[in-house]
């Protein structure tokens, strides 16, 4: 199981780096509400996301500098007698400010770097030196738009400062509008199908992981004199969903689904699996209101 949840975290940690430029249409502002109730491991986990992004345009509209944060708190229950201390995970806050530039390098393409400050904790002292990393991003970016079957391509290179592996990872996103009412979507965070209409509404079914990554500030002495670090939970979830257009940038949104897999564990300084806190599969539910640019 541990090299397993090892090739997961990897995936991840590169999924919440290059997360912010594989949107076709970035959020300006989102606000979202995520629940994945109790699972027979008796643990429940539920997540508030608040994005915001400022988009600056330059060089007569061409080229833009985007500066946005991103703010991710987690609540995750445990039964109060599994550890001591158990009550310190309850809370767990992930902020990003996430600061781009988008160069336009023809009609076509257009060059896309990403650096992102993070601060990733549980909170319960003062800030600490590990609770802040760096993410890297640097990719090239193709959208053609006015042809009969548009398409989007990502290509690039990304470096997350918590990954295991610590050299640049490479990413591939492919969208193609195949038919005026369909869509599907090939790569890494994301694989699916989506279905428009013409009245605002459309629907859509993802493969996707989804997860955190994040540092315990006062560690907790497991059993076996094993001391924890860090914690961390993936999931790969099957969903389907449904997207209002309630105007051309501004939409609301409803997903529910299953993991496929599932694995909440305490981490030791070197990242090993020392203590499994959630591993079995559940429900997944997901609303929120987007602005687009």
């Amino acid at each position: 199981m541990k090299k397993a949840s090892g090739f997961f975290l990897l995936v991840l940690l590169l999924i919440v780096t290059i997360n912010p430029i594989l949107a076709q249409t970035p959020d300006v502002f989102r606000i979202e509400y995520m629940l994945m109730p109790d699972n027979s491991g008796d643990v429940e986990t539920s997540r508030i996301k608040l994005v915001l992004n400022v988009p600056i345009a330059l060089r007569e509209k061409r080229d833009y500098l985007i500066l946005g944060a991103e703010y991710n708190r987690y609540n995750f229950e445990v039964p109060d007698d599994l550890f001591p201390n158990s009550n310190d995970l309850s809370k767990f806050h992930v902020i990003d400010v996430n600061m781009a530039y988008m160069y336009n390098l023809s009609e076509k393409w257009r060059l896309i770097g990403v650096v992102t400050p993070r601060w990733s904790s549980n909170f319960v002292e003062e800030l600490q030196q590990d609770d802040f990393n760096m993410n890297y991003t640097v990719g090239a970016y193709k959208n053609i738009k006015d042809v009969e079957k548009p398409f989007i391509l990502v290509l690039g290179i990304s470096y997350n400062g918590t990954s295991p592996i610590d050299v640049p990872l490479p990413f591939v996103f492919y969208e193609k509008r195949f038919h005026p009412n369909w869509s599907y979507v090939l790569g890494v965070p994301k694989s699916g199908m989506k279905y428009f209409t013409k009245k605002g509404h459309f629907f859509q079914t993802e493969l996707f992981l989804d997860g955190y990554y994040v540092n315990i500030q006062n560690n907790i002495l497991l059993p076996g004199n094993n001391l924890s670090t860090d914690v961390s939970s993936t999931a790969l979830l099957l969903t389907l969903g449904y997207q209002y257009k309630i105007t051309k940038d501004m939409s609301v949104y409803l997903i529910g689904g299953h993991s496929l897999f599932q694995n909440g564990v305490l981490r030791d300084e070197e990242r090993n699996d020392i203590f499994t806190l959630n591993d079995e599969a559940g429900l997944y539910f997901r609303t929120g209101f987007r602005i687009g640019i």
